[in-house]
């Protein structure tokens, strides 16, 4: 039913992000991309979805240039979709910015622990995560009050969402980063003074490995620890096994996570 009534509320926004889907690089341009020999050959791979945007950078720009004009073609889409989109959508496209306010919270924290200088730091901030407060923040507690502000419950209580695959899709992308988060939290900390009990409360309290994976975590020493505390979800425990963390491999291909900015 909930399909008859769709486009009164989301039929437009719904048009606006098929088109930008339409735009996104497809797999003959990732395929030529792995010819490119110059940045001048990427950019001209680029053209066809990101044209307006490296329009005016100069011959063989450099790679932080073109990432930055890329990510402006993202934050300029998304806030064309924020200004469009009412009631619940704009709820939900809201929320999708948190994760980038936490990051940027992260880096900010972990930088200034380590001595680095403000200005540099807010240059790296991600501009989906910004708000006027974000230069002002340096305690820990910030992080976690942003943490509190739970995506999660909103899928799975408002009424517009509730049973639809909007529900269902998004409460199992929420689980998997709160997951990727608690572990990377946990990895990021080997080595550092961060003490257990504080990491243990950094850990999102949603996901698969909530509560008993999470207790576990919050008392893991090594990798090996890890890989124990994540062993009960089938998914994770078959990653860990693949590229030998379970075994005390290294810590690449975790990816990044709430504590660098080191």
């Amino acid at each position: 039913m909930e399909g008859l009534f769709f486009n009164v509320n989301g039929g437009y926004v719904e048009g606006i992000v098929r088109g930008y889907r339409n735009s996104l690089l497809s797999g003959q341009n990732y395929s030529n991309l792995t010819q490119c020999e110059t940045i001048d050959d990427v950019k001209l791979q680029l053209a066809p979805s990101y044209g307006d945007f490296l329009a005016s950078l100069p011959p063989n720009p450099s790679t932080s240039d073109l990432a930055g004009r890329m990510t402006d073609k993202l934050v300029s889409e998304f806030k064309y979709l924020t200004g469009q989109a009412t009631g619940s959508s704009a709820k939900f496209l809201e929320y999708m910015k948190y994760g980038y306010m936490i990051d940027n919270v992260a880096l900010l924290i972990t930088g200034s622990l380590h001595g680095r200088e403000l200005e540099p730091l807010l240059k790296r901030c991600h501009p989906l995560g910004w708000f006027e407060t974000l230069p002002l923040l340096s305690s820990a507690g910030s992080m976690e009050d942003l943490y509190n502000m739970d995506f999660h419950d909103f899928i799975s209580t408002h009424a517009d969402f509730q049973g639809s695959p909007t529900q269902d899709i998004m409460a199992e992308i929420l689980q998997f980063e709160a997951d990727r988060r608690s572990i990377n939290i946990t990895l990021n900390s080997f080595g550092t003074d961060l003490s257990k009990s504080e990491r243990a409360k950094l850990y999102p309290q949603i996901g698969k490995l909530y509560p008993e994976g999470n207790y576990m975590l919050g008392k893991a020493e090594d990798v090996e620890g890890v890989a124990l505390a994540v062993s009960a979800v089938a998914d994770y425990k078959a990653f860990f096994d693949a590229v030998g963390l379970s075994q005390g491999g290294g810590l690449g291909g975790m990816g990044g996570g709430p504590t660098d900015g080191k």
